[in-house]
């Protein structure tokens, strides 16, 4: 045999040449980089990257792909069924079929990276990472029947990973690691073993809080038991409860992944470390704080799955959408996103930045901290410990020939001085601002320092949000609405021959008896024009001004909030609970 038949001998499925040059026409089947660069427009230069970093790391090349972000998992796996011949699965296809699911343990499934689906003209599909890897098959031919004949199918690990955690349920793995702790004699060999009983337990519920797409995980000690609970759709729900004997060793456990004081047990302490569930890497920022029965941890969990979105998947509106796209073409300018806390402020300004994301503009954003990592956007965290305030940053972003400044919060007067600087030499500002609605924001700037006749002009516009609960569509059903909800409705229960049809849900097991499933953003946009501007710089008041800002179509957050109870996506109730909807409605 040739020296190059030995080399393609010896070369595994997925590796391309080292050298950049085009494939061979000859060299069947194509490569994996001829591939992504002929279907998915990788470019030379990121496959060169990749090249290099597959040889200096000793990886396969769509893992160091993936792990530089230059192709998403789901890129990979198709390109991979492509080079194969071997169909990819799609997330609604991994579903198992519970008699060959009953046939393999899960941690044969886990082992294998594989799961067994449907058997199909004597044929089992069988989801796998790498449908080529002999030994995974062999292991699970030992739990099938001889006769059946394997059929492996393509699926991204991230995918793969979720759907065994789905398939044997996320409750099985936390409960045996529970058994086997109350059980376990701790030695000085397994005392740091990353088999450890406490090791596994901090996994499985960083694993189940991040399935159940929650955004904060807390573990509260109490006199006798430790209190797990997550915050789902913007509500705290109960997780489990621990025995107080296994607090110590999970504190110290997520102690160390943060890079915290482990003997500090008295002190408040900020940290954070990052882990992967579904094959996604998961940011935590850790908070600690001692209270009575001990230090309280509030865990928060950001998932890019589930924050880097558009627009239209945040749920904003049609006339939302286009008044935010006529902000976006405003060469220059302050744009605001308002609200309070955990309103989803910054997951707009991600959606917006993300629009704006292209070669030919330059972008700088100052955040406290940088919560997920967005391609030619140039991030910066504010670290005021060492003197890198928002203002410092403002100040250094204007020297650095940016088109668009982000500005993660204005919450001192400098900083809203730099913001309206930035705008005023012919930058688009992005920023966020804890106010209660859009009007809000004028009286707070003006608080801030600035003055009317500045902001008048240079102010842009101002986006109000809230997020605000759906209803789960598993259990919503109908009902006629109340005289209360009439009346808040906007219609007369006297003149109304029929009354409104309103959805509410009484929870079921799919929502785990909440009534809800995820959440959608409510805005209101302030598009600031001229006769807007001379009345902020009269400084009239807030009547005048949303009288003037409802002749060029402004609706308020109310407004959408009632369209999306009258269509049965959202309970009144929960609208009420983060708006104020009677104010809402007549300003």
């Amino acid at each position: 045999m040739t020296d190059r038949g030995n080399r393609a001998e010896k070369r595994p499925f997925y590796a391309v040449s080292q050298s950049n040059d085009r494939e061979d026409e000859d060299d069947l089947p194509l490569r994996l980089g001829a591939i992504l660069r002929r279907d998915f427009r990788l470019s030379d230069d990121h496959l060169r990257i990749a090249l290099y970093e597959q040889r200096r790391a000793e990886e396969r090349l769509g893992a160091a792909l993936t792990r530089l972000g230059f192709i998403t998992e789901d890129i990979l796996a198709e390109a991979l069924a492509s080079q194969a011949g071997i169909p990819a699965l799609a997330p609604q296809d991994l579903v198992p079929d519970p008699a060959w699911l009953a046939r393999v343990p899960r941690a044969v499934a886990e082992r294998c990276r594989a799961l067994p689906l449907a058997l199909c003209e004597g044929q089992l599909g069988i989801a796998m990472t790498d449908p080529f890897d002999v030994v995974a098959t062999d292991v699970l031919r030992r739990f099938l029947p001889r006769d059946v004949v394997l059929a492996p199918r393509f699926v991204a690990p991230g995918l793969l990973e979720g759907a065994i955690r789905r398939a044997y349920g996320p409750a099985e793995a936390l409960e045996s690691t529970l058994r086997e702790l109350e059980g376990f004699s701790e030695t000085p060999a397994t005392a740091a073993a990353a088999t450890h009983p406490i090791t596994r337990l901090c996994d499985e519920l960083l694993a189940e809080a991040v399935e159940l797409r929650a955004s904060d995980l807390h573990l509260a000690p109490e006199s006798g038991c430790v209190r797990v609970r997550c915050r789902v759709d913007g509500r705290l729900r109960p997780l489990r409860v621990l025995h107080r004997e296994h607090w110590p060793a999970l504190a110290r456990r997520i102690k160390a992944l943060a890079g915290m004081n482990a003997s500090a047990t008295r002190r408040i302490q900020d940290g954070r470390f990052r882990f992967t569930s579904a094959g996604t890497t998961v940011d935590c920022r850790v908070a600690i704080m001692p209270t009575v029965w001990g230090e309280t941890f509030a865990l928060r969990l950001l998932d890019p799955r589930h924050a880097l979105r558009t627009l239209e998947q945040l749920g904003f509106e049609a006339p939302a959408r286009a008044a935010l796209e006529s902000l976006l073409a405003r060469p220059q300018g302050l744009t605001l996103i308002t609200g309070p806390t955990g309103c989803g402020k910054t997951t707009t300004l991600y959606a917006l930045l993300h629009r704006l994301s292209r070669e030919d503009l330059h972008v700088v954003a100052l955040e406290e901290p940088v919560e997920y990592p967005l391609d030619l956007i140039r991030q910066t965290p504010i670290s005021e410990a060492q003197g890198l305030t928002f203002a410092a940053g403002a100040r250094g972003a204007l020297r650095m020939d940016p088109d668009v400044v982000l500005i993660g919060e204005i919450r001192d007067p400098e900083t809203a001085r730099m913001a309206l600087r930035a705008a005023l030499t012919g930058h688009q500002v992005f920023a966020t601002l804890h106010c209660g609605d859009a009007f809000e924001s004028i009286p707070r700037l003006v608080d801030l320092g600035l003055s009317p006749r500045m902001i008048a002009g240079n102010l842009a516009g101002v986006v109000g949000q809230r997020l605000v609960p759906l209803l789960c569509p598993a259990c919503a059903h109908s009902r006629p609405a109340t005289a209360e909800e009439h009346a808040l409705l906007g219609r007369d229960p006297a003149e109304a021959n029929v009354p409104p049809i309103l959805a509410e849900a009484p929870g079921c097991p799919g929502c785990h008896g909440t009534g809800t499933q995820g959440r959608v953003a409510l805005a209101e946009v302030l598009r600031l024009t001229p006769e807007m501007d001379d009345l902020i710089a009269a400084e009239s008041g807030r009547v005048a001004l949303r009288a003037a800002a409802e002749r060029n179509g402004f609706r308020s957050l109310a407004e959408d909030g009632l369209d999306r109870v009258r269509t049965g996506l959202v309970a009144l109730a929960d609208l009420r609970r983060v708006v104020d909807v009677e104010r809402g409605r007549w300003g």
